[in-house]
């Protein structure tokens, strides 16, 4: 039984060796971002600063990558995660995307800034500068409010939000 573990562990040392040659591609673009949320609506500098360190690194086509991002499988990990952020809003895109998609997602900001639930607890533990204040919550909240307010005023509501069946 000693020998298996031995050889189990010997397995296991060079499965992690070998896995640290295979990262996914890092989400870095170069450039100016031709459909950025920026383009489209106002971005004061403090909610572009508030999502610098809070939103952007899941939410963006730019992550800063922490120094254990070159170490397998927290690469992977993190690869998910933007990825899954991404599929959820991407402020790179935004500008790109549907009148309704837009209306909602700004919702879904509004809602997820008040409970909590963004940036997640998970991102906050590891970057203690992205955890939002009072303040910070109230400047993103009123940003996306602004947005939706903007788009209630040059769209009607049917093009804005699906009608209930």
């Amino acid at each position: 039984m000693k020998k298996f573990f031995k050889y189990l562990g010997v397995a296991l040392i060079v499965l992690l060796i070998a896995i640290q040659f295979f990262h996914p591609k890092k989400n870095i673009t170069e450039g100016p971002q031709q459909n950025f949320i920026g383009n489209a609506y106002p971005v004061s500098d403090d909610v572009k600063s508030i999502m610098a360190k809070a939103c952007n690194d899941c939410h963006s086509n730019n992550t800063r990558y922490p120094w254990y991002a070159k170490i397998q499988p927290v690469h992977w990990f993190l690869n998910k995660h933007i990825i899954e952020g991404k599929e959820e809003i991407n402020f790179d895109e935004f500008a790109n995307k549907s009148l309704r998609y837009q209306f909602h997602k700004m919702d879904e900001v509004i809602k997820q800034v008040k409970e909590g639930e963004m940036p997640l607890n998970s991102y906050t533990w590891i970057h203690k500068d992205a955890k939002l204040t009072d303040e910070e919550k109230n400047k993103l909240i009123n940003w996306a409010e602004s947005i939706q307010d903007t788009l209630k005023a040059h769209y009607p509501m049917d093009s804005l939000v699906r009608p209930k069946k």
